[in-house]
């Protein structure tokens, strides 16, 4: 190995998930999606918090539910951690979406379903 490619390269994990290191290129080397567990530790959390996060809807990315497993989109991460997603993504990066509902107005009230004329 030479100088330049070691360093290049992440360090080593302990294995334990603590002190890993969570290089922008090795969070990309993960590939389109990942397990929950690996995307809990590149934010820091346990296995357990993790699925707990998860379950209830409140893990800092998107998590999809496929079957009895959990997977998260590596773009999502690279979002949350303001990295930008490259475009062979296939979940590119999100742009904020844009509220387009003062555009739409209506001269009469919306229809609640009641069809009886109105007393005056």
């Amino acid at each position: 190995m030479t100088s330049t490619e070691a360093t290049n390269s992440d360090p080593p994990c302990t294995g334990d998930g603590q002190g890993e290191v969570w290089s922008e290129q090795r969070i990309r080397g993960l590939g389109t999606i990942t397990d929950l567990p690996t995307a809990g530790r590149i934010f820091g959390l346990g296995r357990a918090l993790s699925y707990e996060l998860a379950r209830t809807d409140a893990f800092p990315v998107p998590v999809l539910r496929v079957g009895a497993r959990y997977k998260v989109p590596v773009a999502g991460i690279l979002t949350t951690l303001g990295l930008q997603a490259t475009p062979g993504d296939l979940t590119p990066g999100g742009m904020r979406s844009v509220d387009h509902h003062d555009g739409i107005s209506s001269i009469e009230p919306p229809y609640n379903g009641d069809t009886r004329k109105k007393e005056p």
